[in-house]
């Protein structure tokens, strides 16, 4: 039982963390909102049955096509179902957005915990290797690694040229730069907790360090690391979808919310959906992982105050 604003938690700590999350109504959108896009993308195959459509087969005649029942949210500039690449480009925006963010979560909290733990110049040295990424202009940099020719590499050429390729590239390019607010978060939660007592009490019963590491410290970093992650997926999507936009990140016919914008941006006049319904699916689908993001960060902690996530 937790006392807290005048007011009395009961059940067990799950139940307690899920009472906070609901009082956070925005993020309780978000979350259903999220789960539905999930489906929706996940289920981008059944959804070409239903509607017997192919996603990627060219149809001339059906340029430009309004609302049906046929194509629920019309047809693009080469025939094909919006909806359908919609659900495709979710497939991959949110994948290179879940992938990329929880490498970078894995390499931040490997930086954090060694810089926390240890201490001394390896902390020095990391930290100043963390500022140095923070300081590097992110957007230009990443334009001119995504342009780097892969077959100069040594890499094979069959794999180069292939739609995964820029798939990898993207999602690897990502996670070496996004780590740095994991790893400044696990550092300063590891600092505090290399000082409690349970912490002290197995390095004096000669417990080796990676065990005090793996089984003590990590775990109470857990809850941070979420945080962090889920917010950094937004920024992710935002990053895939201005490099797919500038014609250097998912190619076609593979689809993006980005590269679905940048097909549009000549037809803004005559066919305003084809932008405005990518553009949407991802302001949306930001603004979401930003409330969940909050939503997490008032549940997990217990010391946050009654009715903080109420718009």
């Amino acid at each position: 039982m937790t006392v807290r604003s005048g007011t009395v938690e009961l059940g067990t700590p799950g139940q307690r963390m899920w009472a906070r999350f609901q009082r956070h109504r925005m993020a309780l959108a978000s979350g259903a909102f999220l789960a539905g896009l999930v489906v929706l993308a996940a289920g981008a195959p059944a959804l070409e049955w239903l509607l017997s459509v192919d996603g990627n087969r060219v149809d001339l005649y059906q340029r430009f096509q309004m609302p049906s029942l046929a194509h629920p949210l019309g047809t693009d500039e080469l025939g094909r179902d919006l909806l359908v690449r919609l659900a495709y480009g979710g497939q991959v925006s949110l994948s290179v957005a879940l992938v990329a963010a929880l490498f970078s979560a894995v390499i931040g909290t490997a930086v954090g915990l060694s810089a926390g733990y240890f201490g001394g110049r390896l902390d020095a040295w990391l930290m100043r290797l963390t500022d140095g990424v923070i300081a590097l202009p992110l957007l230009p940099l990443l334009i001119v690694l995504v342009a780097v020719d892969l077959g100069k590499l040594g890499l094979p050429e069959d794999w180069t040229q292939s739609a995964d390729a820029g798939l990898y590239r993207i999602i690897a390019v990502i996670a070496l730069f996004g780590w740095t607010t994991v790893a400044r978060l696990v550092r300063a939660e590891t600092l505090a907790l290399k000082t409690r007592g349970f912490v002290r009490a197995a390095e004096a019963a000669g417990a080796d360090e990676r065990m005090i590491i793996w089984r003590h410290i990590l775990p109470n970093t857990v809850l941070p690391i979420i945080v962090a992650t889920t917010l950094s997926v937004g920024n992710i999507i935002l990053l895939e979808s201005v490099l797919s936009f500038l014609g250097m990140g998912i190619q076609p016919p593979m689809a993006s919310w980005g590269n679905m914008l940048t097909n549009a941006q000549d037809l803004m006049w005559s066919a305003p959906q084809l932008a405005v319904w990518p553009g949407a699916f991802i302001f949306v689908t930001v603004i979401a992982f930003n409330f969940l993001g909050d939503g997490l960060q008032d549940a997990l902690d217990p010391r946050a105050l009654d009715g903080k996530g109420d718009p």
